[in-house]
């Protein structure tokens, strides 16, 4: 094993994965470190991605890891646990050390941070177990698998109202719990009645399941209702622990005035706050579908393989500007002796 590689991205995902591909493609050294716990880990298949659509996420990164293994990129089960910065190689500038759960410690001219975001629940006895399965959160992961049956919205944010339109896009039976009656408004009900939406005004006691497979929800009443899935909003939470030491910490993300998750905050390249640390994937937009967050890994390789091109024409030029320098002393020392 190498102590010393030109990119090191943190995350064997979509958009990690895709990284190193561009990068290895590109004759850079790299090595990508994988904790093995990608967020949809849970689900069965994953969507819309053009060419492997409904593929198991495991088999995708599977294939992925094959793939890059192909253009000698090195993968290592682990999980870092810090990073800072350096004063680079004496030849480039910038630098990084970074420390994994194992104790090792590396050294990387750039980084691609991959690492995606942690789901935060909403704290329903039996909503977690049933997560990527009967309960889904994205009408555009899960929809179509849930489609013409009895679907229960969790209306817990000023999104759910939206939440609940896109699930009755997929079927005519579709119920709205209301948990805080706040948060949907008259202009918000009418839309409802209008659409065939069923409304409660009532809390969700717990999700219940039989055999594994979700039945329904209880209610604060006591009342059970039959359903076939629950959709239920999530808070996305980038996973930036290691990144003090880099100077970077992930800012609240606000959509429509709700809280939706945090995220570290990249340019249109990946670039963040700090030089030579790139971000992509969920860790930057918790949003993101697969197919998304890689083409985000592929862009931020990019930029990181343009940045290190940049710093080896520096170095080149500063060493034929010392050599020219040198030969010419050594030229004038000739002549008058």
């Amino acid at each position: 094993m190498r102590d010393h590689y030109d990119v090191i991205v943190i995350g064997g995902s979509a958009a990690g994965l895709s990284a190193a591909l561009v990068l290895g493609r590109s004759r850079r050294s790299v090595l990508v470190v994988d904790a093995g716990e990608p967020r949809n880990a849970v689900a069965e298949g994953a969507h819309n991605y053009l060419g492997r659509e409904g593929v198991a996420p495991s088999e995708l990164y599977r294939i992925g890891r094959d793939e890059v293994a192909a253009y000698g990129v090195e993968v290592q089960p682990g999980r870092i646990v810090a990073a800072s910065p350096t004063d680079g190689d004496g030849v480039d500038p910038v630098g990084f050390s970074v420390t994994l759960d194992s104790g090792r410690v590396v050294a990387a001219r750039r980084l691609v941070v991959a690492s995606g975001a942690v789901d935060v629940l909403p704290k329903v006895p039996g909503l977690a177990e049933q997560w990527g399965r009967g309960v889904v959160h994205c009408p555009f992961c899960h929809g179509w698998e849930v489609r013409d049956q009895h679907i229960g919205v969790l209306v817990t944010t000023p999104n759910g109202v939206h939440h609940a339109l896109m699930f009755r896009a997929l079927s005519d039976r579709v119920t709205a719990f209301v948990t805080d009656p706040t948060l949907v408004d008259d202009t918000a009900r009418e839309g409802f009645a209008a659409r065939g939406i069923r409304v409660v005004d009532d809390s969700v006691r717990r999700v219940r399941s039989s055999d594994g497979v979700l039945t329904g929800v209880e209610l604060g009443s006591g009342e059970v209702v039959a359903l076939d899935a629950l959709a239920a909003a999530s808070t996305a939470e980038a996973r930036v622990d290691f990144a003090a030491g880099l100077g970077l910490t992930a800012s609240d993300v606000v959509v429509n005035g709700f809280r939706f998750g945090s995220a570290l905050t990249v340019d249109a390249a990946g670039q963040t706050a700090v030089r030579g640390v790139y971000a992509a994937g969920n860790v930057a937009a918790p949003m993101a579908t697969v197919i998304a967050s890689a083409a985000a890994g592929v862009q931020a390789g990019v930029a990181a393989h343009g940045d290190l091109v940049q710093a080896d024409l520096a170095a080149a030029l500063a060493g034929a500007a010392a050599g020219s320098g040198a030969a010419a002393g050594s030229g004038a020392a000739r002549v008058s002796g």
